[in-house]
């Protein structure tokens, strides 16, 4: 019996060992892959390209770039009336004249910035939106600045302008990271799209 119980317990101290040599302990973690934000410069500071001595997150700074050449390319379209351009859904902004177009336009595109940067990483406090939920800011019923109700195609257009717009700031298409923004953008079709 004496055999029988040391030979036991040599097999449960050995099998101990192999699970623990074994445990999940010894596998490195798996790799977390950084934000959006954050693969778009994050939160290190660069100088403010549009406001001279001012700093900027250049996450932000990347966002903005792409917003702001999202609209000219929208609004570039509208003016020269290209097929399939937009212009119904802006309709409202473009109406306005003078100063208040100019001035609305930049809120559009402090707006969209806030609201990319906050949903894809930026973390500080310049990054927050405040803004109307996707349903409501693309229904001229609740927002009488939006012209009128998406369609899927009208979407599409709108995600082509984004790509453009980004390939034009230096990301790539063939790149994880435009992968990873068309992602961002094809999560927002379904409350967006409206008819």
């Amino acid at each position: 019996m004496k055999i029988y119980s040391k030979i036991t317990l040599s097999v449960l101290l050995l099998s101990s060992a192999a699970f623990t040599s074994c445990s999940n302990d010894d596998d490195p973690a798996p790799e977390v892959k950084a934000s959006i934000y954050t693969r778009l410069g994050g939160t290190t500071m660069v100088a403010d390209p549009d406001n001279s001595g001012q700093m900027i997150e250049q996450g932000r700074l990347s966002f903005r770039k792409v917003v702001n050449s999202t609209i000219g390319l929208i609004v570039a379209d509208v003016q020269s009336n290209a097929s399939g351009n937009l212009s119904a859904h802006f309709a409202p902004l473009l109406a306005e004249t003078g100063n208040t177009q100019a001035t609305n336009i930049a809120k559009l595109s402090d707006n969209l910035t806030d609201f990319f940067s906050f949903n894809t990483g930026g973390t500080n406090a310049v990054n927050t939106y405040s803004g109307l939920n996707m349903v409501a800011a693309h229904n001229p019923a609740t927002n009488p600045r939006m012209g009128t109700k998406a369609s899927s195609a009208d979407y599409t257009k709108f995600e082509g302008y984004v790509g453009a717009a980004a390939n034009a700031n230096g990301v790539a298409s063939n790149t994880e990271l435009y992968t990873d923004i068309v992602a961002v953008l094809e999560s927002l079709r379904t409350p967006i799209v409206q008819k």
